[in-house]
């Protein structure tokens, strides 16, 4: 979501949990510590199926 709100992006499902992943690993890398994480798909295509599983449409 911070992804989305930050820069507009919207992530497909498929990649979303290494985007979330990025939350728990960050504060263990060492300073100046690289990360890439392919941010594949179209998540806008999801965002029905977001608001079916509970998400509230406010945050899609």
């Amino acid at each position: 979501m911070l992804l989305s709100r930050l820069e507009g992006i919207i992530p497909a499902l498929e990649a979303s949990h290494a985007l979330a992943f990025l939350d728990k690993l960050v504060p263990t890398l060492r300073d100046g510590a690289k990360v890439v994480v392919n941010c594949s798909g179209r998540g806008d295509k999801d965002l029905d199926t977001l608001i079916q599983r509970g998400m509230p449409s406010s945050l899609c």
